[in-house]
Parts: structure tokens; sequence; C-alpha cells
């Protein structure tokens, strides 16, 4: 044989239940988010969130990323099924795809809340209390607050409560919103626009719905953006095509989110105001760029490897900062600390990476069989 053969490995894309390809860049893009979140967790303890000291200001933001990503997605994958799939299918298969996850960040929390060595008496609650957590937050229901995690709905993983509102959002678009044309999306458009603004004005940030004490801002958070990804996927191919790519997009994203705190001026939260023009113009724009976007050959690989770990991450990572929260309390050297951090994140990651490998993949597979 003559010449010089070359096998070239090509990456193709995941794919859906249904077979149809991922989004590549939307992928990466999920993922990036959830490093965003989990960089301003890890900074933002030692520093108790001190805004005046914080890096990665508008991180909670990607929260409301994340909700204009899911509507886009349940759009693309779901909305041409139903001829041939009721709304107990399309339950079963969202189940299959959150909840395992979702569990086992319930589990983690349970146990380090249980037996976190650096806690003392911060979490001495009644036994019977973390367990009815418990039982509650493997079902995403909220639960009454413990000791040492303030007024969280979901106290012994807090990013959970994401997943309840995911959940909510996944129901309102299997009862009602899939049977809506995209010209009566626009007036629920409208008025999520309208509550962001509002909100951001009154109260100067759109970080809520975490708590029992904010729990309302939960669904004015979820509204517009979920709704704005469901009707960007379905007017897509009518909006401007442009093609940004994944690492672009990435530092749109980081620098948005990098801004200070904007401070209050002539009797107006502009800090509010700007984080509600994040989410009402600057995410949707991210978002049709990014799915008009090919992520190429030297990206898409990175792309699926962020896609795959944005979840696991997302949910896994808390609770172990929880240990690091406690551990912050017993005043460690600056030194110290950033070499924890740094360990840390690295330590999260390979977490993520296994929960993934070895419990997302094979349950989901084991239920897809059975169901």
């Amino acid at each position: 044989m003559t010449g010089d053969l070359r096998a070239e490995t090509i990456v193709h894309p995941d794919a859906t239940a249904a077979g149809k390809p991922h989004f590549e860049v939307l992928d990466g893009l999920r993922g990036s988010a959830a490093l965003l979140v989990v960089l301003f967790h890890i900074q933002g303890i030692p520093i108790e969130f001190d805004g005046s000291k914080v890096i990665l200001h508008h991180a909670p933001l990607a929260v409301d990323f994340f909700f204009a990503l899911s509507g886009f997605v349940v759009g693309y994958a779901y909305d041409d099924r139903w001829i041939r799939m009721s709304v107990t299918q399309f339950v079963k298969i969202r189940l299959i795809r959150l909840h395992p996850l979702l569990v086992l960040g319930a589990l983690l929390g349970f146990a380090s809340y249980l037996l976190d060595p650096f806690a003392g008496s911060r979490q001495a609650a009644p036994l019977g209390s973390v367990l009815s957590a418990l039982a509650l937050m493997v079902l995403s229901l909220p639960a009454r607050p413990l000791p040492n995690r303030w007024d969280d709905t979901h106290p012994l993983n807090g990013p959970e409560w994401t997943l309840f509102w995911e959940y909510v959002g996944n129901l309102a678009y299997a009862l009602v919103l899939r049977r809506l044309t995209t010209t009566w999306l626009l007036p629920i458009m409208a008025a999520g626009a309208i509550a962001l603004f509002w909100t951001g004005a009154a109260r100067g940030s759109l970080d809520g719905g975490w708590g029992w004490s904010n729990l309302w801002m939960a669904l004015v958070r979820l509204t517009y953006p979920f709704v704005t990804g469901l009707f960007l996927y379905r007017v897509r191919h009518h909006l401007p095509k442009i093609r940004l790519g994944f690492l672009p997009l990435t530092l749109i994203l980081t620098i948005a989110i990098l801004l200070p705190i904007w401070p209050e001026a002539a009797g107006v939260r502009w800090n509010g105001l700007y984080e509600a023009a994040l989410v009402i113009l600057l995410f949707p724009a991210i978002i049709i760029a990014g799915a008009h976007s090919d992520a190429g050959r030297g990206m898409i690989g990175i792309c699926k490897i962020s896609g795959r770990l944005s979840f696991p991450l997302y949910i896994t990572h808390y609770p172990f900062l929880y240990i690091y929260m406690n551990w912050i309390f017993t005043r460690p050297s600056l030194g110290m600390i950033l070499i924890v951090a740094a360990a840390a994140l690295l330590f999260v990651l390979a977490f993520a990476w296994a929960a993934f490998e070895f419990w997302d993949k094979p349950i989901r597979a084991r239920l897809k069989r059975a169901l």
C-alpha cells in the first residue's frame, strides 16, 4: 500500500433521545454558565458574598440563562413529537433526564449536613427534620429551613431550587405552552419582561427565588426566560443569523457577569435595571447566536464535554462547598484558603465527571429500558 493514509477522528454532536443532534455551542455555553456559578460560590463563600469584594457579581443570573436555554431546548426536542407522545410520556422522559442527578445532589447534601467535620453545633438539627428535608428534596419539593442553611427552600442543596422550577416550566410547557402559537407567546413574554424590569427596579438585584423570604421571585425569573427560549426556537429561522462561536459567546457572557454592581443614583437602582437588561435582551441574543453558530472541529469536543458536565457540576458542587464554608469559619490563612479553593474547583469538576459517567448515564439507561 502506498501513500500516506491518515485516519481523522471526527467528533459529532450529542443527540437527543429522539436522535436529533444537539446545538453544540449552546451545550458548551451551558457548561460555561455552570462553571461561572461554581467559581462565584468558591470565591464568594470566604468573603460572605460581600458585593464589594465578589468578582463575578452577576453570576446568579446564570440561573435565568439556564431557564432560557431550557425553553429553547424543550421546544426543539419535543414540539414535533406531540402527535405520538402523551403528557405522561413527556413527564417520564423529563424525569429520566433530570431526576437521577437531582437525587444524587440531595443525598450528597444529606451526607454533608450530618457528616461535616467543621460544622460543630451550627448544624445541630433534629434528625427527623433532616430526614424530612431529604424526603422532600428527593422529590424536588421545597423543605423547611435548617440551621446554617439560611432560609433556602432546598436546604440540603441550595441550587436544587432551580430544578423544582425547571419542572414547573416543563409542566407548563406540556399542559399549556406547547399548544400556543408564537403570537400567543408574545403577551406572556411581555408580561414576564415587565415583571423582571419592575423587580430589578424595586430591589436593585434579581438574585432571589432561592429562599422562603423571596420565593415569589422564582416565578418571575422563570417566566420570561423559559417562554422566550421556546419562542426563539420557533422563530429562529426568521432572526438574523449571527455566528460568533463558542469562545466569543462565552467571553461576552463572562464580561456581562464580571461587570461591577451598579450604584444607586438619582433614586434609580441601576444594578437591578442592568440585570433585567441582561435577562431580557442579552441572554436571548446569546442563545440565538449560539443556535446559529457551528462549534467547528476544533471546539466541538470541548462543547460536548462542557455540555455533559454542566448539569452534574451545577447540581453536585454545593454540598461539598458547605463543608468548605464551615472550614472557612476555622479562620485559616489566606494562602491556605487559596490552595483549598483551587483544590475544591478541581475536585468538584472531577466529581461531576464521575457523577455523569457512573451515576447519571447508567441509571438513565436502565430507566429508559424499564419505562
